[in-house]
């Protein structure tokens, strides 16, 4: 291959790391947009759809839920931190040339949205609902201790923070699962180090009243919320691979039936049409007609070197 000759092989080194750089991105794009959607429909939903006062919460400034705006400052702060750090990640360059593909990059998103925005919603009905029927609520069921409101706040935030971490973890591999391609130690080391915060935040929270929102941490009070921390990370795990499995098979519903063209701009066999009107005829006198790339492989091949 004329690629592989001596001082061409360049060329393959160039399109690998541009073809890196468009994985990064593509990663980028497809958490922020997930985890946008995430924030915004949880806590729209959960103002509308679990007044907290309907479950034995009597507060005049807790009649809906709601975070202190502290802690949403924390939770932008942390997740840009981490992001930056995805410059440095581990990708698979592709083989094929790569184009955007914006309505499978938003359907991707909104899937790993959904399934956050909904486990976050289930726990927030399940705390509220352990309030004022704590013997008949699904905490009791599953053995966990009776919350306070206060709680409930740095609950949510907990859960929130580590969802968001782990959602960014599922969107870096695409169409695989998360264990498919290893994140490098940069990108690792940068999401311990957050959810490390995040955790020893929502433990240690002292009992006040930021924003007027009554607030506490897991382990303040008489101390049977010990566990509460690791109740919420092994919730959050569990829904994490939930998330993944969604996500692998909302890529193999879009191949199968080639929806948003999903299929054939990963063969490379996309054409868009041309508009009516605007059909363009190549002339001799417009100069030489424009390359049009084809799909080659890009892995390595071994050079030959002069004697």
């Amino acid at each position: 291959m004329v690629l592989t000759e001596p001082g061409l092989s360049v060329v393959v080194d160039a399109m690998l790391i541009a073809r890196g750089v468009f994985q990064r991105m593509l990663s980028f794009l497809t958490y922020r947009v997930a985890a946008t959607l995430q924030l915004v429909f949880f806590f729209f939903i959960g103002v509308f759809a679990l007044p907290l006062e309907n479950y034995g919460i009597i507060d005049d400034k807790f009649k809906f839920f709601q975070l202190p705006v502290l802690m949403f400052m924390l939770i932008t702060l942390l997740n840009d931190g981490t992001l930056m750090c995805i410059g440095y990640d581990n990708v698979v360059p592709s083989v094929r040339p790569q184009r955007w593909n914006l309505p499978v990059l938003f359907c991707i998103s909104a899937v790993l949205a959904a399934v956050a925005c909904a486990s976050s919603l289930l726990l927030l009905w399940m705390a509220a609902d352990s309030i004022g029927n704590y013997d008949q609520s699904w905490f009791h069921g599953l053995g966990i201790t009776k919350v306070r409101p206060g709680q409930i706040v740095s609950m949510i935030y907990l859960k929130v923070s580590i969802s968001d971490f782990l959602t960014l973890f599922s969107a870096r591999t695409q169409d695989k699962f998360f264990w498919s391609n290893m994140p490098s130690a940069v990108l690792l080391c940068g999401a311990l180090i957050s959810l490390a915060i995040s955790t020893i935040v929502a433990i240690f929270w002292p009992d006040t009243s930021p924003d007027d929102i009554n607030t506490m941490g897991l382990v303040r009070g008489d101390g049977n919320t010990n566990l509460l921390p690791i109740w919420v990370w092994l919730y959050c795990i569990f829904w994490w691979f939930v998330q993944d499995v969604i996500k692998v098979l909302a890529y193999k519903l879009l191949e199968r039936f080639d929806i948003f063209h999903y299929r054939t701009i990963a063969l490379g066999h996309y054409k868009p049409k041309a508009k009516k009107g605007k059909t363009h005829h190549h002339h001799p006198d417009d100069g030489p007609e424009p390359f049009v790339a084809s799909p080659i492989a890009v892995t390595s091949s071994p050079q030959h070197h002069p004697h």
